[in-house]
């Protein structure tokens, strides 16, 4: 774990604790080494730094490619970001990057529905994501956050302080459980996706 990332870490967990009382459950299912997808839902900027604060080890994350500049460009890849265009994981040169770190054997975050939904609904799916998978052939842990979106969601100005956050991790899905195979009738990245985002969806407080 590098300085920035130690540093970024720390003042996640003592911001979101104090301000959220974040609470974590099921973090045990996330593989204390070894390459693996964590696959969570998006309502808000808080999932990222949440997911993080409840890993018991560093998370590899996309990060616009915009910011990339100037410190940016020093500070980001120290903290484990990887660029992406607005296209998101289905940027291919983003997914290269991605298939690159877990190779080395990294924990990535990545969220299923590519965006933030402006509600409590979950938004479909996205291709990209499945393909990823597929082509990583690793575990997926899904991750379902509750609280996110009344804490700060997608047209909040300001953040709801003391809005309960949690961040709960499901058992990790394995490479035959999401990919249907390259014999699937169907389209095997997209039914691939879904399978992921179905498995967060499963998970209830």
């Amino acid at each position: 774990m590098t300085a920035p990332y130690q540093i970024g870490w720390f003042l996640s967990a003592n911001t979101l604790e104090s301000l959220f009382g974040l609470e974590c459950r099921g973090c045990h299912h996330l593989p204390p080494s070894g390459p693996v997808l964590v696959a969570a839902n998006h309502r808000s900027f808080l999932d990222p730094p949440a997911v993080g604060t409840c890993a018991r080890r560093p998370l590899h994350y996309f990060a616009r490619e915009s910011l990339f500049r100037g410190i940016g460009k020093i500070i980001l890849p120290r903290v484990n970001a990887l660029p992406v265009n607005n296209k998101g994981p289905g940027d291919l040169a983003a997914i290269r990057k991605a298939l690159q770190a877990l190779r080395g054997g990294a924990a990535l975050l990545v969220f299923p529905e590519g965006t933030r939904s402006p509600t409590e609904d979950f938004l479909p799916a996205r291709r990209g994501i499945g393909l990823l998978a597929c082509r990583a052939e690793v575990p997926v842990v899904p991750v379902r956050l509750f609280g996110t979106h009344k804490a700060l969601g997608k047209h909040q100005s300001r953040p709801r302080l003391r809005t309960p956050i949690t961040v709960i991790f499901g058992p990790p899905l394995a490479p035959s459980e999401y990919d249907p195979g390259p014999s699937a009738e169907s389209d095997r990245y997209q039914l691939a996706a879904d399978r992921i985002l179905g498995a967060i969806q499963e998970i209830s407080r």
